[in-house]
Formats: C-alpha cells, sequence, structure tokens
C-alpha cells in the first residue's frame, strides 16, 4: 500500500511539474515510471516467492489483477501518459498462475469444510427434537440454506472481484461442490428419516427440511446455466429428498384409505356416496397439517393425493368383482361414478390440486359403462387412450368384466381398437401404468 501510494503521488508530480522542464526526447515520465514499477515489481515478486498466507494471496492477487492496472494506471491524471510506456505486470505469468492455483485450492477448501460443519450442526437440531420455527405458516429451517449459499456467492463474489478468470473458475469448482454437498445433506435426511420416527416433532422436522429444498432450488435456477450438468444432478437430488419426505408423510393417510376403498367392491357398489365422504372426510384432516409445508411443496402433495385418490377408485373398479348384465344396473354404476368423481374433483380442486389431467378419467369410465351401442363405447375408449396413454388392454379387458352382456365379439373388437390406438404413444404422466391387474 505503501509503494502503490508513492508511485501514484511521485509519478503524479512528474505529470504535473517535473515533466516540462525536460525535453520530449529524454522521455522522462517513462524513465520515472518504469523505475518504479520495476522496483514494485521485484518485491511483489519476492513476496510471491515466499510464505504468504492465504489473506495475503488474496490481496497480492489484488493488486496484481486489479488494483495495480485500475486503480493506479488508470488514474485519470496518469492514465494517457502510462499507456504510451506499456508497463507489464506486477508479477510474471506463470507466478501469478501458481498464486492463483493455491488461492482457488484453499477457498474451495475452506467453503467445503464449513458447510460440512454446518450440515453437522443442522443434524444435530434435528436430534434435539424441537419443534421449527414457522414463517408465514410453513415450517422452516432456513439457516443450512442462507448459509450455503452466501458461502457460495460470498466465495464467488471474492474471486470475482480478484478477476472475471478467477471468478468463473471457483463458481466452477463450487457448482461441482454443492452437488456434493447436497447429496450429503440426503444421505442426513435419509438416516434421520429412518431413525428417528419416535421423536416428537418428527413431522415437522421432516417438512422443515423438505421446506428447506425451496431455498436451494430457486438458487439454482436463477444462477446456473440450463446446459449445465451440475444443474440437473442438483435438481434430481432436491427431488429425491422432496419425494422422500412426501412418501413418509402420505405413509398414515395411505394406510387409513385403503381398507376404505375395499368397501366399494365388498358392497358391490352400494353406498358408493357414503364410502366417498368417508375417504374425503380421512383425508382432509391429514391435508391440513401438510398446510405447513412451502406453497409449491404444499400443491406437489396435494396432486400426489388426488393421484391415489383417482387410481385407488381405478384398482376397485378392475378388480372383476361387479358383473352387471343390464343396462339399467350399469346406468346406476355410472351415475354412482360419476357422483363419486364430481365430489372427488370438487374435494381435490378446493384444497388447491393443480391435477387436472386427472379428473375426466373416472368420468369417462363411468361413460363406458353407460353406454350400450358398441361404436359408441369405441369411441369413448379412443378418447379414453388418448387422454392416458399408458392404459393397455389388460387394464380394459378387468374393467370390462362390469360389463357382462358384451358378447367375446365385442370385447375382443374393443380390445383390438385399444392396442391399435395406443401402440406408439407414451405417458405424459402416469396413471395406469402405476396400477397392476390381477
Amino acid at each position: 500500500l505503501h509503494m502503490g501510494k508513492t508511485m501514484k503521488e511521485d509519478l503524479t508530480v512528474v505529470v504535473k511539474h517535473i515533466k516540462q522542464l525536460y525535453p520530449p526526447e529524454f522521455n522522462v515520465f517513462s524513465t520515472y515510471a518504469e523505475l518504479y514499477h520495476n522496483y514494485f515489481a521485484s518485491q511483489a515478486k519476492k513476496n510471491a516467492e515466499s510464505h504468504l498466507e492465504d489473506k495475503d494471496i488474496y490481496l497480492l492477487l489484488s493488486w496484481v489483477h486489479n488494483i495495480y492496472p485500475k486503480d493506479m494506471r488508470k488514474d485519470h491524471v496518469l492514465a494517457e501518459e502510462l499507456e504510451k510506456v506499456k508497463l507489464g505486470s506486477l508479477l510474471p505469468s506463470s507466478l501469478s498462475k501458481e498464486l492463483e492455483k493455491k488461492y482457488l485450492d484453499s477457498e474451495e477448501a475452506t467453503i467445503k469444510n464449513s458447510l460440512s460443519k454446518c450440515l453437522d450442526k443442522e443434524v444435530q437440531r434435528w436430534k434435539e427434537d424441537k419443534e421449527p420455527e414457522k414463517l408465514n405458516g410453513h415450517f422452516q429451517s432456513e439457516l443450512l440454506a442462507i448459509f450455503v449459499i452466501q458461502s457460495i456467492y460470498s466465495g464467488q463474489k471474492r474471486a470475482k472481484d480478484i478477476s472475471a478468470a478467477v471468478g468463473e473458475e471457483l463458481s466452477r469448482r463450487l457448482w461441482q461442490e454443492l452437488p456434493v454437498f447436497l447429496r450429503s445433506y440426503k444421505d442426513a435426511f435419509e438416516d434421520f428419516k429412518e431413525k428417528s420416527k419416535k421423536h416428537h416433532h418428527y413431522k415437522p422436522i421432516l417438512i422443515a427440511s423438505v421446506n428447506n429444498c425451496w431455498n436451494f432450488r430457486d438458487y439454482v435456477e436463477k444462477n446456473m446455466a440450463e446446459n449445465d450438468d451440475n444443474k440437473a444432478s442438483i435438481l434430481s437430488t432436491l427431488g429425491d429428498i422432496e419425494n422422500s419426505g412426501f412418501d413418509v408423510l402420505l405413509q398414515q393417510l395411505f394406510a387409513q384409505l385403503k381398507p376404505i376403498y375395499k368397501r366399494f367392491t365388498e358392497n358391490k357398489w352400494d353406498c358408493s356416496n357414503e364410502i366417498m365422504n368417508e375417504i374425503i372426510k380421512t383425508t382432509s384432516k391429514h391435508i391440513s397439517e401438510f398446510r405447513t409445508l412451502k406453497d409449491p411443496f404444499y400443491h406437489a402433495i396435494v396432486e400426489k393425493i388426488h393421484a391415489r385418490l383417482v387410481k385407488e377408485y381405478i384398482v376397485r373398479l378392475l378388480k372383476r368383482r361387479v358383473s352387471l348384465k343390464t343396462p339399467a344396473q350399469q346406468q346406476n354404476l355410472a351415475q354412482s361414478i360419476s357422483k363419486n368423481a364430481a365430489d372427488l374433483e370438487a374435494f381435490c380442486t378446493s384444497n388447491g390440486s393443480q391435477a387436472t389431467w386427472l379428473n375426466s378419467a373416472l368420468p369417462k369410465l363411468a361413460e363406458i359403462i353407460r353406454l350400450q351401442d358398441l361404436g359408441a363405447i369405441k369411441i369413448e375408449v379412443a378418447t379414453l387412450a388418448t387422454t392416458y396413454p399408458d392404459i393397455r388392454k389388460k387394464h380394459l379387458e378387468a374393467f370390462l368384466c362390469i360389463k357382462a352382456n358384451l358378447s367375446r365379439g365385442e370385447l375382443k373388437s374393443i380390445l383390438g381398437y385399444l392396442a391399435d390406438s395406443t401402440a406408439s404413444t407414451s405417458p405424459r404422466a402416469p396413471l395406469f401404468s402405476n396400477i397392476n391387474v390381477s
């Protein structure tokens, strides 16, 4: 700092007061500038070759890349004259590269170590079994995400302040480190999930940990390039954590719903409205606790519930337990299914499900049961297969057992039509492919 200040002040005196006392051919400013520069560079080289602490390496690199070329040599009084002199860098390129590598290695190791310690503290907080704080009604455990993101951002900014190239290299290294860290977070989350089920605040801690993923997801979406392989890896790991949390949160609900759904076929679809009301009532009790998830995750878990409710209903329709021979019987069942479907859709929509693609599945199946004209049934089957291209012949065959008045030829004709229409399509979102037909 002393050398830099002296050089700047002395060369300013040369420009303002001394230069005009000499003939132009003396190049007196050039002589002064080169002498000062050479001395400054020799001292910088001497320092660079000695043992330096990390903060000293950072300061020396800042002088080489930033302070000396930008603050001093671009000074409004000196810039024009220094441009003519063409002074080189304070350090030889090889020595500068060596310092940059030392700085990058040290900074990467420091940030990596601090992230590891932060994760250890987060795990310790989980083990303390305290209810997480709430922010806007959502359980939060945001210290981890905030610390990690700030550590990466601060490291990138410090490196960028040295030079754009150094900043890019550290960013590249840290973008590789983030997926490694998140995999460690995922492992710690899975360990807690399996070993801490008897914790009093087990579910709130899981919810807070899932909510944590949103900060990482938001940061990565905004700051990483789409074609960066690390981005895909990070988002995949976050998705694994989120879905793993959802699976645990939904376990109890789905276990309670299973025996209720069985009653549809046990009762031959009598009292189906009462059964659907019980399904909705049971689900409603659980949905209230899921509102402590951040909005994107709340919508995601409600859509999972929506898909499960529709799927389980279809599973019961494919059980081959009901065989109706008359159009009137089929008409009554179709009406019951339509009513159940409307109630289910209204419930899920009112609770925030945006999975509108599920809404037509049950009404279309009801319509197939209601229709008696073979041509009309085929058209409805084709529409169903277009909407849900993962439906297969085995699904439709099991479902059509309900229509006991179809002849073997008619059944074969309908099934053949389905096989043709689904041969080359793949599902946008799976529904029937998740259903096994016994």
